[in-house]
């Protein structure tokens, strides 16, 4: 049986969303503003761009190509607000990803403006520049923790911290 590239997909996502749930309910509110370097995000900004991940599923799913100019990632007020913008990202993309093997080998593009920064199929985006991120930006949100004595949630195995 070939199993199909939404339901790994949708597979990835929920582990993705639910490690990612546990994350950004310990960012401590009163601790927004801050940041371990000049050229880092802030700890809202960082959550905000977690919580916004899953869109850009819904997005490379429900288009053929995107424009980045002037893009900025929304600046979400709280620890709450985060935990409530991922699911519902992460519901619309789940909604998104009811496609076809076909549809995933589309191409898709960024552009700026009028230059293409790169095209590549729907599976490579969704691959290499979108579910990537949120791996890679929860360990830049666990740095904050250790730098912040917050306790670093357990993801794919034992943290310092906890057990799962």
């Amino acid at each position: 049986m070939i199993m199909e590239i939404k339901d790994i997909l949708l597979n990835e996502l929920r582990n993705e969303v639910q490690l990612t749930e546990k994350f950004l309910k310990r960012i401590p509110a009163d601790k927004l503003d801050w940041r371990p370097h000049k050229k880092s995000m802030n700890i809202q900004e960082l959550g905000s761009h977690l919580a916004e991940i899953p869109s850009w599923i819904t997005g490379t799913m429900e288009m053929d190509e995107m424009d980045v100019d002037g893009y900025e990632t929304p600046k979400l007020s709280s620890p709450d607000e985060m935990v409530k913008v991922l699911k519902k990202n992460a519901a619309d993309a789940e909604a998104s990803l009811q496609k076809s093997n076909g549809d995933f080998q589309k191409k898709w593009k960024m552009k700026m403006k009028d230059e293409t920064l790169w095209e590549m199929p729907r599976i490579d985006v969704l691959n290499t520049v979108v579910l990537n991120q949120i791996p890679h930006h929860r360990a830049q949100l666990g740095v904050y923790f250790r730098l912040l004595d917050v306790s670093v949630p357990a993801t794919y195995g034992p943290s310092a911290d906890e057990s799962q």
